[in-house]
């Protein structure tokens, strides 16, 4: 059995895998309260950094349990993972649900569990609202800055994505769309069904290329 060491959502194995843990709630610029099981972009981004800057490691291993959050954060830590200049692999356990889909397509292969689920909604607002018309469109840059990086790092279009997050018929006092494994896969969003054997096995087959195009 591989050994390895740990700090926070990051864990490394001595094969020079990085190992990224990404669970519960994306916590942004405000804090959540502490029995809540988060995930701190400012914790992961420089961990990112140092990753890119490691000779030693040759690939990620992201797993994600989430149920979103913040979507700055999130949109963060899915730029720096796409930017990454090592072979990324996502797994996707139990749910990846809201900013969780951006943060599941931002690696170069993707994987889901059968039983894994993915909610798709529109961008909500928490707090205060002012109902003008600047409002809105402000939302609506956020939510086209969502669907064009999942369009842009999956299979699926950014139309078909509008589609599901408007979709009335799924969700009860809600809008959106929930997809289990093998209807993320149909969809486009993830690349394939599977577990951690079979993820692991793809990060080691695109790290075998990146040496031998090296």
């Amino acid at each position: 059995m591989e050994n390895t060491t740990k700090t926070g959502n990051m864990a490394e194995l001595e094969s020079s895998i990085q190992l990224l843990t990404i669970i519960g709630e994306i916590e942004g610029h405000e804090a959540l309260p502490e029995r809540s099981k988060t995930t701190k972009y400012e914790h992961i981004l420089p961990r990112l950094a140092m990753v890119e800057d490691n000779d030693r490691i040759e690939g990620m291993l992201v797993l994600l349990n989430t149920v979103g959050g913040d979507v700055e954060a999130g949109l963060a830590i899915a730029e720096m993972i796409a930017s990454l200049g090592k072979p990324t692999v996502s797994l996707v356990l139990g749910g990846g649900h809201s900013i969780g889909v951006p943060l599941a397509v931002s690696s170069d292969y993707s994987f889901i569990v059968p039983s894994a689920t993915m909610v798709i909604h529109p961008v909500r607002s928490n707090g205060m609202f002012i109902g003008v018309a600047q409002s809105y469109r402000n939302i609506e840059k956020t939510q086209d800055r969502i669907t064009e990086f999942v369009s842009g790092h999956s299979n699926i279009s950014q139309q078909r994505l509008e589609e599901l997050m408007l979709d009335t018929g799924m969700l009860v006092k809600d809008v959106g769309t929930m997809l289990d494994g093998k209807e993320a896969v149909r969809e486009g969003l993830i690349d394939e069904v599977g577990g951690i054997s079979k993820a692991l096995a793809k990060l080691r087959e695109l790290i075998e290329q990146e040496k031998q195009n090296a």
